[in-house]
C-alpha cells in the first residue's frame, strides 16, 4: 500500500470520528415531552388548544355532613346480684340466653324465712277471731274499747310481720329487671352469695345507643330528632339511627358535646361495645348548585371558576357556601346549565381555546 492510500484511509476515519462527536453534542428533541405535549395540546392558528374535562351544572341534593367516631352502648345493662346473703340453691338460666322481665334467674336458701312465715300465718286465724269476739263484746258494752283496740293492734302487727317476712323471702330471689340477654355466670350452685357477689351481667341490646361527641362549634347544629348513619368494620351496609338526647353542657376539658342516638337493632345482630364511624347530617340543601372542589381557583382572596363558552375558557367569580369532602356549594356566579371546566385549571387562561374530552 502506497503512502497516498494510507493517508487517505487515515483522513476518512478521522473525519468520521470528528463528525460523530459533533453530532452527539447537537441538541435533540425530548421524545417523552413531545408526546405529552401532543396529547395535551395541538397547534391551530398559532394557539394552543388544551384538552380538559367539563361538567354541566344541574340542581342536586347537597348534604352537609359531619364525620366523627362513636361507640355502641346497650340500652340497659346491669350486674345482677342478690339483695340478701345466703347459699345459692338454684340457678335457672342458660348463659347467653334471652330472658324476660320478672323471670326467676337464681335463688338463695330461704327455709328459715319460710318457717317464720308459716308460724306467723298460723297465728293469724286466732288473732282475727279475737278481734271479732272483742268487737261483739264491745257492741254489748261487755268489754272496754281499750281492750278492743289492743287486739286490733295485735292483728295489725301480725300482718305487718307477715309482710316483712314475705319481703325478705322475695330478696332471696334474683329476677330479671328487664328483657335482655344474660351473660356468663360468675357463681355456681352452693356458693355463699352476698349483695356484693356478681351472679351475671344482663344486657338489653334492642335498641342500641349510639354515643358520640361533636366539637362545640357544631353543638347547635345537631338537634333532637336528627338522623344519622354509621358503619361498622366488617359490615358493608350502613345503619341508620335517630338522635334522642344531648348532654346538658359542653365538656370544658374536651370542648365537645356528647350526644346519643337510638338504633332499633330489631334482630339483635349488632352487639354493643363496637366502634362506629358516624356520618351526621347537619343540613340538607335541595336543588343546590355544587361543583367539584378542584374546579375552584383561589386568586387574590377571591374564588373563580372557568366556564366553557364557544370553545374557549372564560373565568367567572363565584361565592361559595358549605363544603363537603368532594364538592363546594356555589351561592352566586353560576347558573343551571353552565358548563364548567374541572381539569387542567392551573393551565387555563382567559380566552384559551379548549377541547372537551369528557363531559359529566
Amino acid at each position: 500500500m502506497n503512502k497516498k492510500v494510507k493517508w487517505g484511509i487515515i483522513l476518512v476515519i478521522g473525519a468520521g470520528l470528528i463528525g460523530g462527536g459533533i453530532y452527539s453534542r447537537l441538541p435533540k428533541e425530548n421524545e417523552e415531552l413531545a408526546a405529552a405535549d401532543k396529547v395535551m395540546s395541538r397547534q391551530r392558528g398559532g394557539k394552543k388548544i388544551l384538552n380538559v374535562n367539563a361538567k354541566i351544572i344541574k340542581p342536586q341534593l347537597l348534604k352537609d355532613e359531619i364525620q366523627i367516631s362513636g361507640s355502641l352502648l346497650p340500652d340497659e345493662e346491669v350486674d345482677l346480684s342478690f339483695e340478701t346473703s345466703g347459699k345459692i340453691i338454684e340457678i335457672n338460666f342458660e348463659e347467653g340466653s334471652f330472658v324476660k322481665k320478672g323471670q326467676l334467674l337464681a335463688k338463695v336458701n330461704d327455709r328459715p324465712l319460710q318457717a317464720q312465715l308459716q308460724r306467723l300465718v298460723s297465728q293469724l286465724k286466732l288473732a282475727e277471731d279475737r278481734v271479732f269476739r272483742q268487737n261483739a263484746l264491745l257492741e254489748r258494752d261487755a268489754v272496754s274499747k281499750e281492750a278492743y283496740e289492743q287486739v286490733k293492734t295485735d292483728l295489725a302487727t301480725l300482718n305487718a310481720d307477715i309482710e316483712l317476712i314475705k319481703a325478705n323471702i322475695l330478696q332471696t330471689e334474683l329476677r330479671a329487671p328487664f328483657d335482655g340477654v344474660i351473660g356468663l355466670r360468675q357463681v355456681s350452685a352452693g356458693t355463699y352469695a352476698s349483695p356484693t357477689t356478681i351472679v351475671a351481667k344482663l344486657t338489653k341490646i334492642s335498641p342500641l345507643k349510639v354515643e358520640f361527641a361533636v366539637p362545640e362549634r357544631y353543638a347547635n347544629d345537631v338537634k333532637t330528632g336528627a338522623g344519622l348513619e354509621f358503619t361498622l368494620e366488617g359490615k358493608l351496609n350502613a345503619f341508620h339511627a335517630t338522635v334522642y338526647a344531648r348532654e346538658s353542657k359542653i365538656d370544658p376539658t374536651t370542648h365537645t358535646l356528647t350526644i346519643r342516638a337510638l338504633y332499633p337493632n330489631a334482630n339483635g345482630a349488632v352487639l354493643p361495645g363496637r366502634y362506629a364511624n358516624i356520618k351526621l347530617n347537619k343540613n340538607e340543601i335541595k336543588d343546590a348548585i355544587a361543583v367539584p372542589s378542584e374546579a375552584i381557583i383561589p386568586e387574590m382572596g377571591k374564588d373563580k371558576i372557568f366556564l366553557y363558552k364557544s370553545g374557549k375558557a372564560e373565568p367567572v367569580e363565584v361565592t361559595t357556601g358549605i363544603r363537603t369532602e368532594a364538592e363546594v356549594q356555589i351561592l352566586q356566579g353560576l347558573n343551571i346549565g353552565d358548563t364548567i371546566i374541572t381539569s387542567g385549571t392551573l393551565q387555563l387562561r382567559t380566552g384559551l381555546p379548549i377541547t372537551l374530552d369528557e363531559i359529566n
